[in-house]
């Protein structure tokens, strides 16, 4: 699959923008935004099922598939895994005949452009969501942001003092955290492979030689550092999901987010309707849910960023305008997402 990849992907200049502006969406080469029409619900309900693949933390996705079934009667198939199990699955069905899926949602956004150059996607694009931020609408329409987190450190208040924590990437190479760190893997997570190619960017692969070095407890998803540092078993999480951390937060948690000051990565879930579903009424039924204020507001409550400005967030959550935040290009990733894993795991030995 990861051949696959590279073959379709064309060699291009890559950049991390900064603290991009949130402006209003675009629409130069998209498709027209369709409305919500009682056509389409008739011809969704009719279909009856919905299969969603994702790799939204799995509480938020239950939840959100939950209300998409009580309010219109239907079922929905959750499918949730890793990004980059996602984007091997659907490789392989597709090579072997099968069409099961029929909205996914990835982490990585790099996947859209593969998904796109094969000819899988079906460009489609909610009314609702143009009044939305132009990050909220991918290239020629092809995903929608129906969330954003970011992935950042964090640490256990019962384990470690407010003033001994670390307040930056850098401040993780302190020899003090050695044995104490837990971290996600590229290999797994799509927000990981993001947030892997933006701090090789900004403090070279030299910063993760040195980390590698520091007895990390290495697992697989970005939802995986904040529960085990959540339940004491690492001291720091060296990396992690803001998202699944504000959730066990809210629930009581002694966890303590760090916004370092180099820079955040953020992570966009890019949603898509695929070219060969089975259930095409429903899965569009199902990308007008994810971005309605019904769903959004599912999402803030359990910890995630929404880009839907009638949605308000907590009080408690750092502002989005006191971070630095590093936006990775999807053509990016998708090109350089091979390299970012093969030589992660050298580096790790996992």
């Amino acid at each position: 699959m990861d051949s696959t990849r590279r073959a379709v992907l064309a060699a291009s200049a890559g950049t991390i923008l900064t603290g991009a502006a949130l402006a209003p969406a675009a629409r130069a080469q998209r498709p027209e935004p369709q409305a919500l029409t009682p056509d389409l619900e008739a011809a969704a309900r009719k279909e009856g099922k919905i299969v969603w693949y994702t790799s939204d933390d799995l509480v938020v996705a239950t939840k959100m598939a939950k209300g998409f079934e009580a309010r219109y009667g239907m079922t929905v198939q959750l499918e949730r895994s890793g990004a980059e199990r996602i984007y091997q699955r659907i490789a392989q069905e597709y090579a072997s005949n099968v069409a099961e899926v029929d909205v996914a949602s990835t982490s990585d956004v790099g996947h859209t452009v593969s998904w796109s150059a094969n000819g899988w996607l079906a460009p489609f694009i909610p009314a609702e969501v143009t009044k939305w931020p132009a990050q909220a609408i991918g290239a020629d329409g092809r995903y929608i942001v129906h969330r954003f987190t970011l992935v950042l450190p964090g640490y256990n208040s019962r384990l470690v003092k407010a003033e001994d924590a670390p307040k930056s990437w850098t401040d993780l190479l302190d020899p003090k955290w050695k044995n104490k760190l837990v971290k996600a893997h590229p290999g797994y997570s799509g927000a990981i492979s993001t947030e892997t190619l933006a701090l090789s960017r900004l403090l070279g692969w030299e910063f993760y030689e040195k980390l590698a070095k520091q007895g990390v407890l290495q697992v697989q998803s970005a939802t995986d550092p904040p529960m085990r540092t959540a339940q004491g078993e690492r001291a720091v999480m060296a990396d992690g999901s803001e998202n699944t951390a504000n959730r066990l937060i809210m629930d009581g948690a002694p966890l303590v987010l760090v916004y370092p000051p180099e820079g955040v990565p953020i992570i966009t879930a890019a949603s898509v309707v695929m070219q060969r579903s089975q259930r095409p009424a429903a899965a569009r039924l199902f990308m007008h849910y994810l971005v309605s204020p019904e769903c959004q507001a599912i999402g803030v409550a359990n910890g995630v960023r929404t880009f839907d400005p009638g949605v308000t967030e907590p009080a408690g959550w750092m502002p989005l305008s006191k971070i630095k935040l590093l936006f990775v290009e999807p053509d990016d990733m998708a090109k350089q997402a091979d390299e970012i894993k093969r030589r992660y795991t050298k580096i790790f030995g996992v």
